[in-house]
C-alpha cells in the first residue's frame, strides 16, 4: 500500500506550507522537521528536496524569532545546494537581527550575484552599507569577509526557475524594479562619487552653483549613500530659489541621517520660501531637539514666526 499522504514526505512538507500559510509557524517547523527524517532515514539522495525543507523551516525560525536556528538551517540548505536565493535571504534577514551586518551584507551581496534586480536584497544591501559606515568608518568595505563568487552554473539555475514562475514573478516585478534604480555601488563608484562631490565643493565655492549641481547629480547616480552629498546640492536650489527641489534633497538626506541638522535647517529655509510656514517651524524645533543652542536656526525661527503674524 502507498503511505499515507501524511506519513510521505510530500504530505509532510504540504501540510507543513499549509499550517505556514495559516501562521502556525511551530506547527510548520515541527511538520518540515519530521519530513527531514523520513527523507534522512529512507537513505535518499535527492539534496534539492532536503534544502528546500531545511530553508522552509529556517524561515518558521525566522517568524519566530529563532534566528540562531534559522542560520542553520539556511546553511545545511546551502550545504546541499549552494546558492540558493531564498536560503541566502532568510540567512541575511537572521544575521540583519542579530545585528551581525557584515554577514549579512555577504548574503545579500551574494544574492544580487544570482539576481541583480532581487528588491529585497537591494533593500538590504542599502541598509546595511549605512550600517556599516556609520559604525566601521570610510574603510569599511576593507573590514568585510570575503563575498563568494557565484558560478554560471548557479545563475543559469536560478534564470531557469524564474522562467518557469514567470507569472508569479510578474505580479512583484514593478516594486523590483523600481528598486534597482537604486544602484548597489561598488568600492570604484563610492570613490569616484566623493572626488565628484569635492568637485561640487569647489564650484559652490566659486560661485558657479548650477555647475555643483551637475557634480552633485553626477555623484549621487554612482551613490546615493551619502547624506551631505544631497543637503550640499539643496544648498545650491536653495541659492538658485528652485525651493521644491531643495525640500527633496533634503527629505533624501533626512532618510539616510534622521539628525541631520543642515537638511532639517535647509528644509526649513526652504518651506519658508514656499510660504508653508508650519512645516518650516515643524523642522525648526526638529533641528532645536538635536542642537538647543543653534543660532541660525533660532533666529530663523523668529523670522518664520513673524511672517505668521
Amino acid at each position: 500500500m502507498a503511505p499515507k499522504s501524511s506519513d510521505s514526505v510530500e504530505g509532510l512538507r504540504a501540510a507543513g506550507n499549509q499550517s505556514f500559510r495559516n501562521g502556525q509557524y511551530t506547527e510548520a517547523s515541527a511538520l518540515y522537521g519530521r519530513a527531514l527524517r523520513l527523507l534522512q532515514e529512507r537513505g535518499s539522495s535527492d539534496p534539492e528536496e532536503e534544502s528546500v525543507l531545511y530553508s522552509n523551516r529556517a524561515a518558521c525560525h525566522l517568524k519566530n524569532g529563532n534566528c540562531s536556528d534559522c542560520i542553520k538551517d539556511c546553511s545545511s540548505a546551502l550545504d546541499l545546494v549552494p546558492f540558493s536565493i531564498k536560503p541566502l535571504l532568510r540567512r541575511a534577514a537572521a544575521y540583519e537581527a542579530l545585528e551581525k551586518y557584515q554577514q549579512a551584507y555577504v548574503d545579500y551581496m551574494t544574492v544580487l550575484q544570482i539576481d541583480k534586480s532581487m528588491a529585497s536584497a537591494l533593500e538590504g544591501i542599502n541598509r546595511m552599507t549605512r550600517v556599516l559606515m556609520d559604525s566601521l568608518g570610510p574603510d569599511w568595505r576593507q573590514k568585510l569577509p570575503p563575498t563568494p563568487l557565484v558560478p554560471v552554473s548557479a545563475q543559469k539555475r536560478w534564470d531557469s526557475k524564474s522562467s518557469e514562475n514567470h507569472k508569479d514573478s510578474a505580479k512583484s516585478r514593478p516594486k523590483e524594479t523600481t528598486t534597482a534604480k537604486n544602484k548597489v555601488p561598488s568600492a570604484g563608484d563610492v570613490e569616484r562619487a566623493k572626488v565628484l562631490k569635492e568637485e561640487g565643493n569647489e564650484y559652490v565655492k566659486k560661485g558657479n552653483h548650477k555647475k555643483a549641481i551637475e557634480k552633485y547629480s553626477e555623484s549621487l547616480s554612482l551613490s546615493n549613500l551619502e547624506s551631505a552629498t544631497y543637503t550640499n546640492r539643496a544648498l545650491c536650489y536653495l541659492t538658485l530659489k528652485q525651493y521644491k527641489e531643495a525640500v527633496k534633497d533634503c527629505t533624501d538626506a533626512l532618510k539616510l541621517d534622521g539628525k541631520n541638522v543642515k537638511a532639517f535647517y535647509r528644509r526649513a529655509q526652504a518651506y519658508k520660501a514656499l510660504k508653508d510656514y508650519k512645516a518650516s517651524l515643524a523642522d525648526i524645533s526638529s533641528l532645536l531637539q538635536i542642537e538647543p543652542k543653534n543660532g541660525p536656526a533660532q533666529k530663523l525661527q523668529k523670522e518664520v514666526n513673524q511672517s505668521l503674524k
